[in-house]
């Protein structure tokens, strides 16, 4: 059984031309500048971080999976880890450095910024985690889900506390705590568990959530119904 690993010197460059131009500011301007600054800002404080484990299955139900011990009862991840023996959960964080520096509320704007910074702190973080694992473990193709990803009932964000219970203690390892209502402080962090398919999948697959910014690919009906039956 893999103990617990971390990773705390996650590399990163913030792309403050991409970052501006999605923010609609035009280069040269006060705005602009002020953008700039605060990438500046986000670069001498980040430290993004991941912790994961290499687990395996030790048994498989009509909709549940238990790895190292640890039960997670979703038909949805059932269906994704049929081919599976080897998995990695996860954690991942911008860090709770950059929830230290906290703009006016009377400033929307740049507390709008700063969030988004951590959005793309957290995309990168994850992108190393799986770059490590893919390295590492010669884990080859692979996706992810998410606890509290997609409808209410694929995999609920109650299971959050399973997965933190699998990988140890992810708040002394990398500062990523769980509520009582089990959201992660930083909000920026991302959990899940990382398994070896041949299939492409991702969570907003089972969303039917409508408008979202943050869809990733679209809602699929049918894999929908086939995780429900």
């Amino acid at each position: 059984m893999g103990i617990m690993q971390i990773l705390d010197s996650i590399p990163f460059a913030l792309d403050a031309a991409s970052l501006t131009q999605r923010m609609c500011l035009t280069p040269g301007t006060e705005d602009a500048r002020e953008l700039e600054g605060m990438l500046d800002k986000a670069t001498e404080t980040a430290k993004p971080k991941a912790a994961f484990r290499e687990c395996f299955i030790e048994q498989k139900g009509e909709d549940t999976v238990t790895i190292d011990g640890v039960t997670f009862t979703s038909r949805a991840l059932r269906k994704n880890l049929d081919e599976a023996e080897r998995v990695f959960p996860f954690v991942v964080t911008c860090g709770r450095e950059m929830d230290r520096i906290v703009y006016e509320r009377e400033d929307f704007l740049k507390s709008y910024w700063w969030e988004e910074i951590k959005s793309d702190l957290l995309k990168i973080a994850s992108d190393h985690l799986t770059s490590v694992l893919t390295s590492k473990f010669a884990l080859g193709k692979s996706a992810a889900m998410n606890p509290g990803s997609g409808d209410i009932d694929i995999w609920p964000i109650e299971q959050q506390q399973p997965l933190f219970s699998l990988l140890g203690d992810v708040d002394d390892a990398i500062g990523v705590e769980l509520s009582d209502s089990f959201l992660m402080s930083p909000i920026k962090s991302l959990s899940g568990i990382r398994f070896p398919t041949e299939v492409d999948f991702r969570t907003c697959q089972l969303c039917r959530r409508n408008n979202c910014p943050s869809r990733s690919a679209p809602f699929d009906k049918a894999l929908w119904k086939s995780c429900r039956s």
